[in-house]
């Protein structure tokens, strides 16, 4: 598998395109509240993939170096989502928190479905 410094800006691509038809879908439909939910969702997912992005290059040059080791990150993902449920309920009008939730979601399901690809792509490769 590849480590996920190689994986970044290809996920990065993937979540930007993704958030251009969440905007797009706030812009020309009726449901705003929903696609600004998935959107903001989206912000705060990319933010926290580039958290962990950093968070993981730190973790392995402190293993190399024979450092101590610190924590992945997982306070400042939850404090991220934290903040966004707070957004989300206090402008229950113009954000959608169901919406937003599984915007947040949304680098897991990218890196899942690059996986997938990535792994077609080797079958294919292979023959």
């Amino acid at each position: 598998m590849q480590d996920l410094q190689q994986m970044f800006p290809r996920l990065r691509s993937y979540i930007f395109f993704i958030l251009a038809l969440f905007v797009l879908g706030w812009g020309f439909t009726e449901y705003q509240s929903v696609f600004l939910g998935l959107a903001l969702g989206t912000v705060f997912s990319l933010y926290n993939l580039w958290t962990l992005v950093r968070r993981e290059r730190q973790f392995g040059q402190a293993i190399e170096q024979g450092r101590k080791v610190k924590s992945v990150g997982t306070f400042t993902r939850f404090a991220t989502a934290a903040l966004g449920v707070i957004i989300a309920l206090r402008y229950p009008e113009e954000v959608h928190l169901v919406a937003f939730i599984m915007g947040l979601m949304t680098f897991y399901l990218v890196i899942i479905i690059d996986f997938i690809i990535q792994s077609i792509r080797y079958r294919w490769e292979e023959r």
